[in-house]
Order: structure tokens, then C-alpha cells, then sequence
């Protein structure tokens, strides 16, 4: 029986990094047959996966000798850290390694969301069309990002939109005012409700928690400026998608980026058929070469760790 099981991909040189020293079983399809990834558990110590391995409830039965769950993301939501904690499991995220990949979708989606999406154009241009009067946009230089969760993303994200000349405000109540990062990187702490009612572009960097859950609700997006921009790359569950598709089809917001969603995929029956100006991606802020090859041995390696007596800085145990 394997010590390491991944059920979900992994850069293939992280995985043979891992051979080198343990007998590892690599099956990105095992999240998807539960009964044979529980029948490999019984002598497995560490299982890597990414956001579809559900770590909870008959897993924790099914593997009685886990010591770590390498998380290859930063996610924690499909993870009982709780349990893990009890039974003592180190969970281990891949804290860092993707955050540039999602901060530069973020900033390319708003870049084309303020500028209108001029993109969509192509098959009229091809055609021969000329739609030059129905694509005037707008600049992003002097418009107000509000950053809703400012940590390690949210950060990336302000550098790069001070970078444009964007006014960066942010909110975070995990942050303290006092905190050196608001005066090293130039952006004024504020509340949630400021950026609700203020800001031209609006960017969601926050984990989904009850607290989280369904925070940009039909109520807050109805106080956005008319014309605003939304853009999650954070966590499906945070906004009103509905409410959304509304507020778009009505006019009243400029645009939505989704990369993330309630439900993964996204059901045929939803609400975003023939709304405007929203641009939906597959949940790929962190698919990139240079963000999976990171993931990926930066995972690796704290698995290493945890399995050699070592438990890494950035474990949660």
C-alpha cells in the first residue's frame, strides 16, 4: 500500500520528487471514486490533492494513519481542519505559490471589463463590421479599486493597480490599522460598506466562511455605483449570482469577472445565460505553468517534511 496518495493532478516532476523517497500512487481520477481512493487509505500517510477531494466525515475512517494533507492551492473549504487538527493531521496549503497567477487574472479582467470588454468584437470585425461607436470605454487611470480581503492576493493585486494609476482603497478586518503594510503599499484601510458605495471597480480576495458566505448579497450590490466593476477570483458561495446576472442585465453594474462559482461546474440550469458583460472563467486564477510547477513542489516538499518529523512554518497542525 502507497505512503503518499495524490487524487488530484500534480506537476509531474513534484510527483517524482516525491518518488525518490516514498512509494506514492498518483491517480488525478481517485477524487472521483470515492471507494477506491478509501480502499488505498488504510497504510497511506500523506494524500495530496487540489479543491475536489473532500477531506472530511468517512475519509478520516478511511485513512487511520494520515500525518498530512498537502493542499495544492490555498483553499480550505473542501478540508475539516478541525478534524484534521484532532487527529492530528498537518494541513499544509501551498501558501504563496499561486497568488501572482490570480492577482494578473484579476487585473486583466478588470483592465477589460472598464475598457469594455472590446474583445468581444472580433467575429464583427471579421465580418467585415465596423462597431467602433458601440466600444467606447472607459480608462482605469484615476478609478477607485476597493480590494474586499487584503491579504497576500489582495496585496498583489493593489501593487499592479497602483501601477495603472488606480486609487487603491481596501477592507479587511483581519488587518489592524496599525498594520506597516497599509502605509508600505499605499492603500487606505476601509470598511466594507465605503468600498460598497465607492468604488468604480470592486475585487473579492476572500476565503468562503459563514461569515463570508453570500457577503456581496442583492442588498450590497444594489448600493454599488452605477456602472461598477465586480471581479471574484476568490471563492464561489461569496456573491449573489443572481442577483448579479440582474444588476447586469439591467444595466446598472459595467461588468463581472467569475472565475469561481457556488457550484463547480456550473449547472446548465443558472443564471448567467445572456447577461452581458461578464466575462466566466473555469476556475483558473491558478492555472498557470509557473503557478502549477510551484504548487506543486511546494506541496511536495512540505509533505517531505511533515513525513521526516519536520512540520513546515506554514502548516496548520
Amino acid at each position: 500500500m502507497p505512503d503518499i496518495i495524490i487524487s488530484e493532478f500534480m506537476q509531474p516532476s513534484a510527483v517524482d520528487d516525491l518518488r525518490r523517497d516514498f512509494d506514492v500512487l498518483y491517480d488525478e481520477t481517485l477524487h472521483k471514486r470515492l471507494d477506491a481512493l478509501y480502499a488505498l487509505g488504510r497504510d497511506a500517510r500523506a494524500i495530496c490533492i487540489r479543491d475536489e477531494t473532500q477531506i472530511r466525515g468517512a475519509f478520516f475512517d478511511a485513512f487511520p494513519n494520515l500525518k498530512a494533507v498537502g493542499r495544492l492551492g490555498v483553499g480550505l473549504d473542501n478540508i475539516d481542519v478541525p478534524g484534521c487538527r484532532q487527529r492530528g493531521i498537518a494541513v499544509l496549503p501551498a501558501t504563496g505559490a499561486n497568488e501572482v497567477s490570480v492577482a494578473e487574472l484579476t487585473i486583466a479582467g478588470l483592465m477589460m471589463l472598464v475598457r469594455g470588454a472590446t474583445y468581444f468584437a472580433t467575429p464583427q470585425v471579421v465580418a467585415g463590421q465596423w462597431p467602433r461607436g458601440r466600444l467606447i470605454g472607459r480608462e482605469v487611470a484615476g478609478k477607485i479599486l476597493g480590494i474586499v480581503g487584503f491579504g497576500r492576493i489582495g496585496r498583489h493585486v493593489a501593487r499592479r493597480a497602483r501601477g495603472l494609476d488606480m486609487t487603491v482603497v481596501a477592507a479587511d478586518p483581519h488587518v489592524p490599522a496599525d498594520d506597516p503594510v497599509w502605509a508600505r503599499t499605499g492603500v487606505e484601510k476601509v470598511s466594507f460598506d465605503h468600498i460598497w458605495d465607492n468604488a468604480d471597480a470592486i475585487s473579492l480576495h476572500l476565503p468562503l466562511t459563514p461569515d463570508t458566505r453570500n457577503l456581496v448579497s442583492a442588498a450590497v450590490i444594489a448600493r454599488f455605483k452605477p456602472g461598477a466593476i465586480l471581479v471574484n477570483v476568490a471563492r464561489g458561495g461569496i456573491v449573489d449570482d443572481a442577483a448579479l446576472a440582474a444588476a447586469l442585465t439591467d444595466g446598472r453594474l459595467g461588468g463581472a469577472l467569475l472565475d469561481v462559482y457556488a457550484t463547480e461546474p456550473v449547472p446548465a440550469a443558472n443564471p448567467f445565460h445572456g447577461v452581458p458583460n461578464l466575462i466566466l472563467t473555469p476556475h483558473i486564477g491558478a492555472t498557470t505553468e509557473e503557478a502549477r510547477s510551484r504548487t506543486g513542489h511546494m506541496t511536495a516538499d512540505g509533505v517531505r517534511a511533515v513525513l521526516t518529523g519536520i512540520i513546515p512554518a506554514t502548516a496548520i497542525v
